[in-house]
């Protein structure tokens, strides 16, 4: 086969670019290792920046997100089982969309699948070939068969475990990576959310986070040791432990239930440096981790994609200045993104090397937050999106 841009990975990034390029006239062929259904499986973030909103909505595929979306106009921030809000729309004028990332997934096969877009799904043993030549082309395997797609460009959608960034030669590649020294014991249940908006809480017994799918499903959050598995805390174990840390009031007020699902997530930060080798371009996970304390995963593929796509259409209209520039302009973005969750990770978990000092200097800046409409306009401006 041949198309002008092979995408390596199914999930929303490159599904996303796909359907971007696709409407604006320019051929593409998705690869995806795992099946679709196996990709709609997987349990994701759910809190889509501004940017990202408008997006899903340029690639035709916002309307069942603002049917049943529930945008957000702020956040709260807790200390010592006492919170107080951040008013997205009243400091910056923006709000968040509450849209789970398997929906928006959902929604882009949909739209792929309209557009009889291409997607082979099952492919093994991906190769990529002459990235830095002016021919690139791609080499997989699907039901035991060999096959060859050769292309104009390659974008690397694969996330952290694919194989685009592992065809950067070492001598080109350099990563940055910090790894935190807990978890995230999540649990998705099927009850009424405490609260209409996110409660990020700071407690001596750790982090705990508040969060939603719907009106009728909740993901919840608490910080735990490394070390912890999964079948140590049972259902009775965890919403105990999510109340003594959050808000007094949120507690007395909780639904419980039985989960569906419990997961231990790590914590790490990652970025990979340079986004761009030949006719090679990383995206997503493939180039960058960020621990999800600052809701920046999904969004800053997204500003991937936003960049990515706009330097290709550029492209094949004679103008080389977006794909020669892509990787900087993509990290410039992803660097912030990176300082923003590295911030709130650090003021809201509490570290096991940390002594009662930092302990006075997290309540110090939360403190300090809750009475500064400066620091709130910085923290705001931050989680809503910074612009591409």
């Amino acid at each position: 086969m041949r198309c002008q841009v092979a995408i390596i990975g199914g999930g929303p990034s490159g599904l996303l670019l796909s359907q971007l390029l696709h409407r604006a006239g320019i051929d593409t062929v998705v690869l995806e290792r795992q099946s679709r259904d196996y990709v709609l499986s997987r349990i994701r973030a759910g809190v889509l920046e501004w940017g990202t909103v408008e997006m899903l909505r340029e690639a035709g595929v916002g309307a069942r997100m603002d049917a049943e979306g529930f945008p957000h106009d702020g956040t709260y921030l807790a200390c010592r089982n006492e919170g107080f809000r951040i008013d997205f729309k009243d400091l910056v004028g923006k709000q968040v969309m509450v849209y789970g990332q398997t929906e928006v997934t959902r929604d882009l096969y949909e739209a792929r699948d309209q557009m009889d877009g291409k997607v082979i799904h099952g492919v093994e043993g991906v190769v990529i070939h002459g990235a830095d030549t002016d021919a690139p082309h791609v080499t997989y395997t699907l039901d035991g068969t060999e096959h060859r797609l050769d292309c104009d460009w390659v974008a690397g959608c694969d996330g952290f475990h694919g194989v685009s960034r592992q065809t950067i030669p070492d001598t080109v590649l350099k990563e940055f990576k910090r790894v935190y020294p807990f978890g995230w014991l999540g649990i998705l249940s099927e009850t009424k959310p405490v609260s209409e908006e996110l409660i990020y809480a700071q407690h001596s017994r750790g982090f705990a986070l508040c969060s939603m799918r719907n009106a009728h499903l909740s993901r919840y959050y608490v910080q735990v040791p490394l070390t912890d598995k999964v079948e140590q805390w049972s259902d009775d174990a965890f919403w105990d432990e999510l109340k003594r840390r959050i808000p007094a009031e949120a507690a007395e007020s909780i639904e419980t239930g039985p989960s569906i699902e419990k997961s231990i997530a790590p914590l790490r930060s990652f970025v990979a440096e340079p986004m761009k080798w030949g006719r090679l371009f990383l995206v997503g996970d493939a180039a960058h981790i960020v621990p999800p304390t600052g809701a920046k995963g999904l969004n800053l593929a997204v500003s991937d994609v936003h960049y990515l796509y706009h330097a290709l259409v550029q492209a094949y209209q004679g103008d080389d200045h977006g794909v020669t520039h892509y990787s900087e302009q993509a990290l410039a973005r992803v660097w912030k993104s990176e300082r923003f969750s590295w911030s709130m990770t650090g003021l809201l978990h509490r570290f096991p090397d940390r002594g009662d000092f930092e302990a006075r200097m997290q309540e110090a800046e939360l403190d300090y937050l809750q009475h500064s409409r400066v620091a709130q306009m910085s923290l705001a401006e931050n989680y809503v999106g910074l612009p591409y």
